[in-house]
């Protein structure tokens, strides 16, 4: 058992397979504990029966090892287990709602290499949960107050497998797209990452219409992001060049995030996409409360774009679930990160990688403009965004000289509308440093003195 008592972190609960907490011991409890916690969220089922939680997967080796010890936990609660094998992220989501199940889990680390794995949950109606229940599943994991609840006989749970899962995400992708519209005509690369998403997306492009060449999409256990998809987008940007096509997409692990590339060969992050969706929903009056959401790492020229249209940009910490979070407590309709997550509410309650491409292909076939020209739409602020490799997250304000260089920088940059942000990943041994401003050289100048200070004191 882990010794900190606190297992969750920015999303779900993640670390190395078979090390604490992502072992098989925890995660018979964690199993225990949520079965425990959803089953009397709501004392009657959603469908018939007894209560249900669909569990999915990415395509991580660890993975096999981790659903069978969570369904285990589960199904000692009396709580029966809906199998779903490999799916994206969103795809576990829209299944819960589809299946009417009173929860959904997936196990995935996401954009993390095939050594970790993750869990993440999700409610009946498909969003991820509350910081309330998430605490209540982390206490009933160390506290021993449901050891005793021991069904016997037939009130054990019965664990069956859904055939159709795949399917029914494929359907409700497509169902995003206008139904008078197709993709034919366009030469698409998809780059899969070795992950969850290696049959849906290139299914769905190929029944829309498009000519599909795919990559990534032969995962073996151990190879998911590995010099592929997302975490590696120069793979995709070089497949378009050489196939001629007219657009690369390019998902992580579990699909819930994508970027794009052009068919210049020229890559599109988050931002690009907000800009794009918040622009089209803008000039058809259909973006809710005319806001568009972003974290703070989005870059200034969001704000511009989206001001200069007449709307406004509100702004969240780091985290997808953030950015759902005030989505939710708004009314809002379009969110997202500068890395790829995006979230058309209208379509999902999730990051969803191949829904987001799906509007950006929807945008390019009604404007008939291709993506390098829609992206040329919105000017960008000079950013450089750096990861740091950490041997150990130590507060910046311990370390010897990095605040001082922060609050130099920041009173360079501020005047003309810059800004430093320093912070630690919460899924990887990583800081992260942004800089931006309107001067190019003033940026890169004080990423490389602050980056150098940051190695230098904890780089691993």
């Amino acid at each position: 058992m882990p010794t900190n008592r606190k297992i969750f972190g920015t999303d779900g609960v993640r670390g190395t397979a078979n090390i604490e907490p992502v072992t098989v011991e925890t995660a018979v409890r964690l199993g225990r504990a949520a079965a425990h916690v959803f089953k009397h969220l709501e004392t009657q089922s959603r469908g018939r029966g007894k209560h249900k939680i669909v569990l999915g997967k990415d395509t991580r080796l660890s993975g096999y090892m981790l659903e069978n010890a969570i369904s285990s936990g589960i199904l000692s609660m009396g709580v029966d287990v809906l199998f779903i094998g490999p799916l994206p992220t969103p795809g576990v989501a829209y299944v819960t709602r589809s299946l009417r199940a009173d929860a959904g889990i997936v196990i995935t680390a996401s954009h993390n290499p095939y050594d970790d794995n993750g869990i993440k949950f999700f409610r009946a109606d498909g969003y991820k949960l509350d910081d309330t229940v998430e605490k209540r599943i982390e206490e009933l994991v160390f506290s021993g107050d449901i050891d005793a609840i021991r069904p016997t006989a037939g009130e054990i749970g019965k664990a069956v497998r859904i055939d159709d899962a795949l399917g029914r995400y494929i359907e409700f992708a497509k169902s995003s797209f206008p139904r008078g519209l197709t993709l034919e005509g366009l030469r698409i690369v998809v780059d899969c990452a070795h992950g969850a998403a290696y049959k849906s997306t290139p299914c769905v492009l190929r029944e829309l219409g498009a000519e599909v060449i795919v990559h990534g999409h032969h995962p073996d256990g151990t190879n998911i992001n590995r010099d592929c998809g997302a975490m590696h987008p120069q793979v995709v940007c070089e497949k378009v060049r050489e196939m001629r096509a007219d657009l690369g997409i390019a998902h992580d692990g579990d699909a819930d995030r994508v970027l794009l590339c052009d068919e210049h060969g020229r890559l599109s992050d988050g931002d690009d996409i907000l800009v794009l969706a918040g622009l089209d929903l803008l000039a058809r009056g259909a973006l809710a409360r005319q806001t568009v959401v972003a974290t703070v790492m989005s870059n200034a020229g969001v704000d511009a774009a989206i001001q200069a249209a007449g709307g406004r940009v509100a702004r969240t910490p780091v985290g997808d679930k953030h950015v759902i979070d005030e989505m939710l407590r708004h009314g809002y309709t379009l969110g997202g990160e500068q890395s790829g997550h995006v979230i058309f509410g209208e379509h999902s309650t999730t990051g969803d990688g191949l829904v987001a491409a799906l509007q950006m292909l929807r945008i390019m076939r009604t404007r008939g403009k291709p993506l390098s020209q829609l992206v040329g739409a919105w000017t960008r602020f000079p950013q450089v965004v750096t990861n740091i490799k950490v041997k150990e997250k130590i507060p910046f304000e311990q370390l010897d000289g990095v605040l001082h260089l922060v609050a130099e920088a920041e009173a360079r940059l501020k005047p003309e509308g810059g800004r430093v942000l320093l912070r630690y990943s919460g899924t990887e041994p990583k800081a992260r440093l942004l800089i931006e401003g309107r001067n190019d050289a003033l940026v890169r100048d004080w990423n490389h003195r602050i980056g150098t200070a940051l190695r230098k004191l904890i780089g691993a």
